[in-house]
Parts: structure tokens; C-alpha cells; sequence
């Protein structure tokens, strides 16, 4: 049943293989036997036929009638085993289920290979009411009583999660926009480390998701410079508490040319599977070659983000804003992600965003994109006193590598969404220069942000 079901799930990230074994590495009921309904935690490695193996979390319910309301949730029917006769469908969806999920974290303690924690210090009522939230790709998340959000990872592996490791960093360094968690569960396996599976955080009523902000400025006719400029404030907040709570590592010769060896390897990968890049390549590729042969740039590496875009940000009322998500790109093995790396990179990657957000509106406003992108930098540099701009050449790579990787995402799942990173692949093949400076607007400094509320 799971190989049938697993592909339609969003979280899947195995879309387009064929599915080859699926095989069981541990199981535990969270509900005692004969309880009606069962509560069923797996996880299984999933082996593809191009070779590629990944595990997965899976939080199943069992019943012996399926209610109409659960029928989406349907995975099949058990006919043999200890649950024949049974319907097994997905829990998540099931409130009573989710309800026990929550009571879990409540009380830490294990069951099996399970062991729940959490902040002592933090106050988690009972009988929140859960509801799931839709629309997300990589994991799954439930919202209790509009009081927390519980995100669930579905593709797992070993290692602390990054998603809880630095929110928790943080929340020790006193920096307050990142939310600190206040539950967890993680499972240990033999001989293996720990598996991060799931986080509790507080759920960040009435704000503004900053993606939808901006396409809302955008439509009206209206300025987000200020906005960029706080955020560029609050995301070196975030890189600075991280840079002080959490080793850093100097971008030394050979880091450097390891760095630009990973994106010359991932544009070559790309241009064979993105044709269109192909005119572009050597453009591009001099991107890398003048980063692989800087012979390291003085600056230093550290833990950041590792997929910050509009997305991953909110801003209530008050101009404050949050970053979230600290997942990093989900598709990079784990241990890749916990990597230190220049805090460029998120900057890049936040550029990228202002330009995806200029050039979802028609007709493109180009002027609206470079004044983002320039307020997002003056901003940065008004809290760090360095402008990401004085590093152009590790700019430069990093806002090529990640035009590279839209190109490859966009090509796969959305082609009308194309145009979009070619655009900035043109652009970047030809050299041009970054923006022009200009003098910051005024911005009040953004004051502590409350916790969080999701981006879907």
C-alpha cells in the first residue's frame, strides 16, 4: 500500500522513480494495543530503482471503520498482519490523533525507539484543538489552538535537524527573531545517531508572510524599500547571534576552492539536464572560477540559514520582523546543511527572492527589484557596518549558484516558471556589476519579534 500511496504525498521526494522496496526500520504504537483508533509511528527507508535511498517518518492511523470525513486520508485496507482487516490512512488528519501527538511532547519521556522532550521552563496547555496546514512540500505541520505550530519532517536522516538546533542556539543567545522551541521529538536507533522527527514552536498569529506582503505591495503600486531595509537589519541580527553562539571557520584557500569545485559540479549537472543554460555556461562558469581562485576572501564561515528567501520571513503590525524554517534546503543530505558557510549566501539567496517577487508582476518592475535589493543590503550593513556589496566576487557566485539551482527546480516542477532565473542567468553571465549604493531610507530599528506563525 505504501509504495502506491507514497508517491502522491507532496513531502515525497522521490517523484518520477520507481519505488523498488520499502523497507521497515523501526515501529512503535504510540496508543496501547486494541485502542480504537491506533496510532501507528514508522520509519522506512524507501530504495528507488536509480539507487537512491531515503527514510521517511510516518505517522498512520488504524480503524476498523473509516469515518467519511478521514476518506482523503485513506491509504488502504490491511489484509493480513496484525492489522488485517483494519483501514490504515494517514493520522495527521485525523484530530484525535493529532490531539495524542501534542499530549506526547506534553509529558517527555520514550516509547520504543521514540524519546519526547522539551523546554521545562515552557507553559504547553492541554486540549489545544489541532487543525493541519496545507499547501506544504516538504513536511508536514499542525497548528494547536492558534498557540503552536508542530512541524513533522518527513524525509529524515541522522543528526540533529538544523531546525531545531539553531532556533535553540539562538534562543540561548537571547536573540529574539528566531522563535525557540518548546517541544521535540527525536528517535535513537542502534549503532546510528539520533533522528530529529518533529518540533514544537509557538505559532505566530495575525502576521504577514513576507512573500505575500511583497506581491501585495507589488500589486498596489507601492514601495517595500523601508521593509527591505528592516529586514536586512533583523537578518544580520539573526547572523550575528549565530556567528557568536556557534563555531566559525575561516574561508581559507582550500575551503574556497572546494566551494567553487560544489557549484562548477552543480552547473554542469544542470546544464545537462537544463538545456537552455547551455549558452550561458561559460559566463556563468567564470562566476566560479574567480571565486575558486580569490585564494580564500577573509571573511568568515558560520552557520546561517541556508534557504532564506521572502518566504521564510514574517513581520507583524509593528514593522518587526522573524526568520523561520531554518530547515535549510530540504533536497541537501543533512550533514552538508549543518555545514558552515559564508552568511553571503542567505544574502544571495534573499536577493534572488526580490527578483522572483519583481518578475511575478506584469508588466516586471525591474526599478522595484534593485531598490529591494539595495535597501536589503544597506540594511544588513547598518547593523554589521560591512555591506554584503564589498565581497562582490563571492556575491557574485553565490546569487549565480543559487540562479543555477532555480533553474534546475523551475525546469523539473514549474516550466512556466522559467523565465525567472534565466533572466538573472543573462544577467549574471555578463558581468554586470551590483547595484550602485545609495543612501539607506530612514528605518527605525525593528524591535524583538513574538513567536512565530508558519509559511506554507
Amino acid at each position: 500500500m505504501l509504495r502506491a500511496w507514497l508517491p502522491r504525498q507532496r513531502w515525497f521526494a522521490g517523484k518520477g522513480r520507481e519505488i523498488i522496496r520499502v523497507h521497515l526500520v523501526s515501529a512503535a504504537d504510540l496508543l496501547p494495543p486494541r485502542v480504537v483508533p491506533g496510532l501507528l509511528h514508522l520509519l522506512v527507508d524507501v530504495e528507488s530503482a536509480d539507487g537512491t535511498t531515503s527514510c521517511y517518518q510516518l505517522l498512520l492511523g488504524v480503524r476498523p471503520a473509516l469515518p467519511p470525513a478521514l476518506a482523503p486520508a485513506l491509504i488502504g485496507r490491511a489484509e493480513e498482519g496484525p492489522y488485517a482487516g483494519q483501514f490504515v490512512y494517514e493520522g495527521l488528519g485525523d484530530p484525535r490523533l493529532a490531539s495524542l501527538l501534542l499530549e506526547r511532547l506534553r509529558a517527555p519521556g520514550t516509547l520504543g525507539p521514540l524519546r519526547f522532550d522539551r523546554d521545562r521552563t515552557a507553559l504547553i496547555p492541554a486540549a489545544l484543538a489541532p487543525r493541519p496546514i496545507s499547501g506544504e512540500q516538504t513536511n508536514s505541520s499542525l497548528i494547536y489552538g492558534d498557540s503552536y505550530i508542530l512541524k513533522v519532517f518527513r524525509r529524515v536522516g541522522p543528526g540533529v535537524n538544523p531546525d531545531l538546533e539553531l532556533p535553540r542556539a539562538l534562543a540561548a543567545a537571547g536573540c529574539a527573531r528566531v522563535p525557540a522551541p518548546v517541544a521535540w521529538y527525536e528517535a535513537e536507533l542502534p549503532g546510528a545517531e539520533s533522528l530529529t522527527l518533529g518540533v514544537l514552536q509557538p505559532y505566530l498569529r495575525g502576521s504577514d508572510d513576507g512573500w505575500q506582503l511583497a506581491l501585495r505591495r507589488l500589486a498596489a503600486g507601492a514601495d517595500f524599500t523601508t521593509e527591505a531595509h528592516a529586514l536586512g537589519r533583523a537578518t544580520a541580527e539573526v547572523h550575528s547571534a549565530l556567528a557568536d553562539a556557534l563555531p566559525t571557520v575561516a574561508l581559507d584557500p582550500e575551503r574556497t576552492a572546494r566551494l567553487a569545485a560544489g557549484m562548477t559540479a552543480r552547473l554542469a549537472a544542470t546544464v545537462r539536464e537544463v538545456p537552455a543554460l547551455r549558452p550561458f555556461e561559460p559566463g556563468l562558469q567564470a562566476a566560479f572560477d574567480a571565486l575558486g581562485s580569490s585564494r580564500g576572501l577573509a571573511v568568515p564561515a558560520q552557520r546561517i540559514h541556508g534557504d532564506l528567501h521572502l518566504g521564510q520571513t514574517l513581520r507583524t503590525a509593528d514593522g518587526s520582523w522573524s526568520l523561520i524554517d531554518f530547515e535549510g534546503e530540504p533536497a541537501r543530505p543533512l550533514a552538508e546543511r549543518r555545514r558552515p558557510e559564508p552568511a553571503v549566501r542567505d544574502i544571495a539567496g534573499m536577493l534572488r527572492s526580490f527578483d522572483y517577487a519583481a518578475r511575478s508582476h506584469q508588466p516586471f518592475a525591474p526599478d522595484w527589484s534593485d531598490g529591494c535589493r539595495a535597501a536589503f543590503c544597506e540594511g544588513y550593513a547598518r547593523t554589521t557596518g560591512r555591506d554584503p556589496r564589498e565581497d562582490p566576487v563571492l556575491l557574485r557566485a553565490y546569487e549565480t549558484d543559487k540562479a543555477v539551482y532555480e533553474a534546475r527546480y523551475e525546469s523539473r516542477h514549474r516550466p512556466d516558471w522559467l523565465h525567472v532565473p534565466m533572466a538573472a542567468i543573462r544577467r549574471l553571465s555578463a558581468r554586470e556589476r551590483p547595484p550602485a549604493k545609495r543612501a539607506p531610507a530612514p528605518s527605525p530599528h525593528p524591535r524583538p519579534q513574538p513567536p512565530r506563525r508558519p509559511h506554507t
